[in-house]
C-alpha cells in the first residue's frame, strides 16, 4: 500500500495559525474613500467657515478683508450676544436638570408592575417623535393671548410668550414636554437591566425605597444618566428650532440664544464673518461642555462600579 506523504494545503497549518489568519485586521487603506468623503463633506467646510470668522465677509460679495481677532473681540463689546450666552447656558442648565429630573420619575413609575404601563410608555414617549418645530408652533397656539391655556385658566391668564419674565421658561416647558419621554425610554431601559433579585434582596433587609434608590439603583444607572445628561445639555446648548417657532428670539432678544443669534446675524443683517464667529464660540462651548461632563460622569460611573 503507498502513502501519499503530500499534505493537503489545510493540513500544514495548525489551529493557532488558522486563528492569527482569520484575525487579521483588514489594511488600513479600506477606510480610505470614508476619510476622503468626510474630508469634503465636514472637515474641509469647517476649515473654510474658521477661516472666514476672522474675515468681514458679508456672504456675498467675493471680496473680503482678514481682520483677525476683530469679531471676537467685538463680542465682548455687544451686549444681544453676551445676553445670548447667557440664555444659552441658562437653558442648557434647566433643560438638563427638569427634563431628567421629570424622565427619571417617569421612568420609575412605568417600571412598576401597573396594569397600564405599556400603555403610558408609549403615551409618553410619543411628543419626542414629533419634529421639534411642529411642537413649538402647536404650543405657540396654545400659549397665545387667544390660546386655549388662557381660555381655560379665565382672568389668571397671561402674555407667555410676550412678557420677557416668562418667554424664557416656556421655551423650557415646551422642550421639557417633548424630550422627558426621551429620557424616560433611557432611564427604563437602564432600570430593567437591573436583576429583579436585587430589589427583592433589598426588600428582605429591610432597605426602604428611597434608601434602595439611592444605594442600589441609582449607582447601576451611572450608565444611563451619563447617556441622558450629555444629550440634554448638547441639545441645549444647541437650541434653535423651538426658540425660532416659539418666539423668533423676542420680545426683543428676551430668549435669544447663539444659535438664534446667528442666524439674525447672518441672513437678517448680511454680517456672515461675525454669524461664524459666534458659530465658532458655539462650537467651542459644547466641546468644553462635553469633554467636561464626560470627565466627571465617567469618574462617577467607574467610582460606583
Amino acid at each position: 500500500m503507498s502513502v501519499d506523504l503530500r499534505a493537503r494545503p489545510s493540513e500544514g497549518v495548525t489551529a493557532p495559525a488558522r486563528s492569527r489568519r482569520r484575525s487579521v485586521a483588514p489594511p488600513w487603506w479600506f477606510t480610505v474613500p470614508a476619510m476622503v468623503l468626510f474630508a469634503f463633506v465636514v472637515l474641509v467646510p469647517s476649515a473654510r467657515g474658521v477661516y472666514y470668522a476672522f474675515t468681514d465677509w458679508d456672504g456675498l460679495d467675493p471680496d473680503f478683508a482678514f481682520i483677525g481677532l476683530r469679531n471676537f473681540t467685538d463680542m465682548l463689546d455687544d451686549a444681544d450676544a453676551l445676553q445670548a450666552v447667557w440664555h444659552t447656558v441658562l437653558i442648557a442648565v434647566a433643560i438638563t436638570v427638569i427634563q431628567n429630573g421629570i424622565g427619571l420619575l417617569l421612568a420609575l413609575g412605568v417600571n412598576s408592575m401597573i396594569k397600564t404601563r405599556n400603555f403610558l410608555r408609549v403615551l409618553l414617549f410619543a411628543p419626542a417623535v414629533i419634529t421639534p418645530i411642529v411642537t413649538a408652533y402647536l404650543w405657540r397656539n396654545l400659549l397665545g393671548p387667544d390660546g386655549a391655556v388662557n381660555a381655560v385658566l379665565g382672568p389668571w391668564g397671561k402674555d407667555w410668550l410676550g412678557d420677557p419674565d416668562l418667554a424664557l421658561w416656556m421655551v423650557v416647558l415646551v422642550v421639557v414636554w417633548q424630550f422627558a419621554g426621551y429620557s424616560m425610554v433611557i432611564f427604563l431601559a437602564g432600570l430593567q437591566s437591573i436583576p429583579r433579585e436585587i430589589y427583592e434582596a433589598a426588600a428582605i433587609d429591610g432597605t426602604g425605597a428611597v434608601r434602595r434608590f439611592w444605594s442600589i439603583v441609582r449607582p447601576l444607572l451611572a450608565p444611563a444618566i451619563t447617556i441622558n445628561l450629555m444629550l440634554s445639555i448638547i441639545g441645549g446648548i444647541k437650541l434653535f428650532d423651538q426658540v425660532y417657532a416659539l418666539t423668533g428670539g423676542g420680545p426683543g432678544h428676551a430668549t435669544d440664544t447663539i444659535s438664534t443669534l446667528i442666524y439674525k446675524d447672518a441672513f437678517t443683517l448680511g454680517e456672515f464673518g461675525y454669524s461664524i464667529a459666534l458659530a465658532v464660540v458655539l462650537t467651542a462651548i459644547v466641546a468644553i461642555a462635553s469633554a467636561a461632563q464626560y470627565t466627571v460622569l465617567n469618574r462617577n460611573e467607574k467610582a460606583a462600579s
